[in-house]
């Protein structure tokens, strides 16, 4: 069965953004392989937040990669490089059913905490970036359900500081 991973980039104090929705500050470490990273998904899911702040930088359309949006607002005619849905959950049931690579759970706090909550992350990656930011889009917005995870894989990037770390939710 896929699975589902959400892998997402986050400050030191646990930001996937800053105050005004920008990721400017994340660095990107030459020693990062993203060929052998992305070589293990073929679908991206993301929610409407993070789908517009892709849109406004020229994505999330990426070759050989099929996009879904969560919504509950857009329409699929104002998507026409993704799937729009408004039930992620029975979506995802579909999806993992589907022959192919794991699924990237992309951007989105809120969806990452709704889907947590149903059980429906199987792994949680993280590259944190070595700044303090104080305030912005938090990684896991409050309320939030509890999960345990387990370190399968952490590196190292001595270039930035940045620290990639791997876990399997329990």
């Amino acid at each position: 069965m896929r699975r589902i991973r959400y892998a997402v980039a986050i400050s030191l104090d646990g930001y996937i953004a800053d105050h005004a929705g920008g990721f400017d500050w994340i660095v990107t470490d030459p020693d990062v392989d993203f060929g052998a990273l992305m070589k293990d998904f073929d679908t991206i899911l993301m929610g409407r937040k993070t789908w517009e702040v892709t849109r406004r930088h020229g994505g999330p359309s990426m070759p050989g990669f099929k996009s879904y949006v969560a919504s509950r607002s857009l329409r699929q005619e104002d998507c026409p490089d993704a799937t729009v849905t408004c039930d992620p959950a029975g979506s995802i049931a579909e999806l993992r059913s589907r022959k192919g690579k794991d699924i990237w759970l992309f951007g989105g706090g809120e969806l990452f905490r709704g889907m947590l909550a149903l059980g429906l992350v199987d792994a949680v990656e993280v590259g944190i970036v070595p700044i303090l930011l104080g305030a912005g889009v938090p990684m896991l917005p409050s309320p939030a359900a509890h999960a345990n995870l387990k370190l399968i894989e952490h590196l190292v990037y001595p270039k930035t500081g940045s620290v990639r770390l791997c876990y399997e939710v329990k």
